[in-house]
């Protein structure tokens, strides 16, 4: 009974708010890069496109097919990621990734929005959906910084 209330718990108001709202949802005509991340423990999946111009994401499209908790990660970082260079967005993905794996702090304005996913940290199977949005991100823009677009 005590993992259903965790469980309930963890699908919070906020989370599911997040997840009813997610910004960028239309994919871009041509992007720079595209990458499609899946979690293999849940099925999950994000592909995202973006565009750079000046070391930044200019533009950026997602199309997220998550849980709950994979579609809140991919509205805070559809919300916070136009503007941000590689730098700011590897931190954010490295800031993310030791929440929930090691108590780290939550990420740094502008991703610092991710905290509300601090409780999923108690069940390893949600983290790789939760990743996959800044995963996918980052790998974009490797993708764009190969092929000389940023």
């Amino acid at each position: 009974m005590s993992e259903n209330n965790d469980l309930i718990k963890l699908y919070s108001g906020q989370i599911l708010a997040l997840a009813a709202d997610i910004p960028h949802t239309d994919r871009l005509q041509n992007p720079h890069a595209s990458v499609k991340r899946r979690s293999p423990l849940c099925g999950s999946t994000i592909t995202v496109d973006l565009n750079m111009a000046n070391d930044c994401v200019s533009e950026f499209g997602q199309d997220v097919k998550a849980c709950a908790l994979g579609q809140a990660a991919a509205s805070v970082v559809g919300g916070a990621v136009v503007g941000r260079n590689e730098d700011e967005i590897r931190r954010a993905q490295t800031q993310l990734k030791a929440m929930l794996k090691s108590d780290g702090p939550a990420p740094d304005a502008p991703f610092d929005e991710l905290k509300v996913l601090l409780p999923a940290k108690e069940f390893k199977n949600r983290h790789a959906s939760i990743m996959l949005a800044l995963d996918a991100t980052v790998e974009a823009i490797e993708q764009a910084r190969n092929a000389n677009c940023a």
